[in-house]
């Protein structure tokens, strides 16, 4: 049972065989597909553990998980399935050994190269989030006690700390001292080369001895006293501490991954074993060390220098801009590279000057996930209370911004400009307060605010970040009209389902009594027959057609949000003519600006969604004529939009247009009462009493 959750992931998505590979970062499952084209996406963020789903451009496929995506992930490849699809590939291929080889036969969208970038970079990094994630919470405990006056500046030059808290001290200094080599070993292995192989080239330039060859006579200091040249047979080597940089080795795992590629092609297989990682650390080692090595770190400093301009020319405007871009950076990975900045501006600078304001960014995200999680459980929106419990805790506990912005933020278009001002006002006010530093890489998180210089104008700037963007999200709202109508429908829906064996009690009731006055069962089964034929005898309202076309089964309607009733119940209707009418008289509750959808509440009391075409609102508007507003009174027979059905067709969407009862729990049943060709007013759908 533990794995159910797993293969109903891998079943949304067209089975084990439809998977060409798999990864994870800290709450994305990622897949790489054979064909993504056929994926209902409603029907897998509907599953109880995903918060979200992403695709991307070829036939990749993000699914949202959040802090459980670990577990999930070995869940999915210890299913039976899997284990079976990666081994019909290649006896003893890995799954990413697979997707490595399906992407080698070309190109996988428009955007696949800038992807792939990206994705070279999160993997770099995905895998020990963790480790970092755990050394900046000990930096914060430094730091805490720091500002308490238990123990001196700990990271001040010249220092000397008492050796039990330079014992607690070094606890974070193995992750980020050898931050490096585990750079290289995962951006090796993502880039198809020997991941050990990439580990001992970087740890060359590591080594003490390495490191002491700067110290030798002759050797000429340069790059402001952090770095010596010397002569190695006849050769400029640049000698620098490569402690917690990252250029260096995801330059080197770049070229390592195109040379391990290139000596497998001329290196028979029989002798590959010995030979591509010797003639590799032959080639790699010197290069590295002469050239991608001192070019990273240049390179790196450079960027960060250029940023530093920025912050020193106006510190104000800095940490304004840094806070707007994240929400617009983060979706499309473009962070990771100011991650790798940071750590450079620790390791070079001894303080990063960029988180302070990115902290404005996630507190502003955080916020406006309080805000829904607020409107989740005042609506009683079950769902979106767990997404939302989920992601806000992942944010305010670990920093974590994805299972928001995914599970939540992206999905409902209103929460954006809320959350930009919750932004910008954490923004103005560490600009005005002229910028925080931090001498540690954290996660921005409640844990990691005593990791900063200035306490109090951050903790400041980041609760007003919070409190605006929830504020402003619980002022306004986050769905949009059509959302809440149809959030309305499906609690209606969810309801009259739950509802439905109340009336079988009902009946069975009497039946019972009458078994046991007469001694038989006649008494049950004769209750049974008449409340049935009184139910349907009771006709309430007989609905017509709103448009001329034909009848199509709620079931076949081409959209699951539909066909399984979610929204309501009713028919869909193929229009063959481009006028719909008001079935009835009664009230406008919902005229949708792009002519797609219409709520309407007749004077009966049954309340309906007449949706034209199936995604398009996506056609915005265009080749649609709206005839009426919210709150007009009409008659049956008013019209209520005409439509161009060749603008529709063209742009590819089908034409099928679900009528539906939104509020079928008030009422005994509603039936499809036509089929085939239809005409405006024809009676389409029946109601009946309770």
């Amino acid at each position: 049972m533990a794995s159910k959750p797993a293969a109903d992931i891998i079943e949304s998505i067209g089975g084990a065989e439809n998977v060409v590979g798999l990864t994870h970062c800290a709450t994305r499952l990622r897949f790489t597909l054979k064909d993504a084209s056929g994926i209902d996406q409603a029907a897998v963020e509907a599953l109880p553990l995903v918060l979200g789903a992403v695709p991307q451009s070829g036939d990749r496929y993000q699914i949202v998980i959040g802090g459980a995506v670990e577990t999930v992930y070995n869940d999915i490849m210890a299913l039976p399935a899997m284990k079976k699809h990666a081994g019909d590939h290649h006896t003893g291929d890995s799954i990413d050994e697979v997707k490595a080889a399906e992407r080698s036969k070309g190109p996988r969208g428009k955007f696949s190269g800038l992807d792939t970038f990206f994705e070279v970079l999160s993997d770099s990094f995905r895998p020990i989030l963790g480790a970092l994630l755990g050394a900046s919470l000990f930096i914060t405990f430094m730091a805490l006690m720091a500002t308490l006056g238990v123990i001196p500046s700990w990271n001040a030059p010249g220092v000397t700390l008492d050796p039990s808290w330079a014992f607690i001290n070094l606890m974070w200094q193995g992750v980020f001292v050898f931050l490096p080599l585990m750079v290289a070993y995962n951006a090796s292995k993502r880039l198809g080369a020997d991941p050990w192989v990439g580990f001992g080239i970087m740890a060359v330039v590591m080594l003490p001895g390495f490191n002491a060859l700067g110290l030798t006579d002759g050797a000429e200091t340069v790059f402001g006293g952090k770095a010596a040249v010397v002569q190695i047979f006849g050769l400029p080597l640049t000698v620098t501490d490569y402690s917690s940089q990252v250029f260096p080795p995801l330059l080197m795992a770049v070229v390592l991954g195109l040379l391990t590629k290139y000596l497998k092609k001329i290196i028979p297989s029989s002798v590959q074993l010995i030979f591509v990682p010797f003639l590799s650390m032959l080639i790699m080692i010197p290069l590295t060390a002469f050239l991608i090595g001192p070019m990273g770190v240049y390179g790196g400093a450079g960027l960060g220098n250029f940023l530093k301009s920025i912050n020193d020319f106006s510190p104000f405007i800095f940490a304004v801009v840094i806070p707007l871009a994240y929400p617009f950076m983060v979706p499309l990975g473009l962070h990771w590279p100011l991650n790798a900045i940071m750590l450079l501006n620790i390791q070079s600078l001894g303080y990063d000057f960029i988180q302070g304001p990115m902290g404005a960014w996630n507190f502003a995200c955080f916020g406006a996930t309080a805000g829904v999680l607020f409107l989740s459980i005042r609506e009683k929106d079950r769902l979106m209370k767990q997404t939302a419990t989920g992601a806000l805790a992942a944010g305010l506990l670990g920093g974590i911004s994805e299972p928001s912005l995914y599970g939540i933020h992206l999905r409902f278009k209103r929460i954006y400009p809320r959350m930009l001002v919750g932004c910008l006002v954490g923004g103005v006010i560490i600009g005005l307060g002229g910028g925080v530093k931090t001498s540690a890489f954290v996660f921005t998180s409640l844990l990691t605010i005593p990791a900063f210089d200035n306490i109090p104008l951050y903790a400041g700037a980041v609760a007003a970040s919070f409190f605006t963007a929830m504020i402003l999200v619980i002022l306004s709202g986050y769905k949009t009209p059509e959302q809440k109508a149809e959030f309305a429908a499906a609690l209606s829906a969810e309801t009259a389902v739950s509802d439905e064996a109340a009336p079988a009690s009902d009946i069975a009731a009497p039946g019972v009594a009458g078994a046991s006055s007469t001694g038989t069962g006649t008494g049950t089964a004769t209750a049974v027959a008449t409340a049935t034929s009184t139910a349907t005898a009771t006709v309430l309202a007989t609905i017509g057609s709103p448009v001329a076309g034909i009848v199509v089964p709620l079931a076949d309607v081409p959209d699951p949000v539909f066909s399984k009733g979610i929204v309501g119940l009713g028919v869909g209707i193929d229009p063959t003519e481009d006028t719909v009418y008001a079935p009835g008289a009664g009230k406008v509750l919902v005229a949708q600006a792009t002519g797609h959808a219409f709520g309407l509440r007749l004077d009966n009391g049954v309340e309906m969604l007449i949706h034209v075409g199936i995604d398009t609102v996506n056609l915005a508007g265009k080749g649609f004529e709206v005839k009426v507003a919210a709150g007009d009174r009409v008659e049956a027979g008013t019209p209520l939009v005409t439509f161009d059905r060749k603008v529709i067709e063209d742009a590819g969407y089908s034409l099928v247009t679900p009528v539906l009862v939104t509020n079928p729990k008030k009422f005994g049943s509603v039936d499809q009462a036509a089929s085939g060709q239809v005409e405006v007013g024809s009676p389409l759908i029946t109601v009946t009493a309770k």
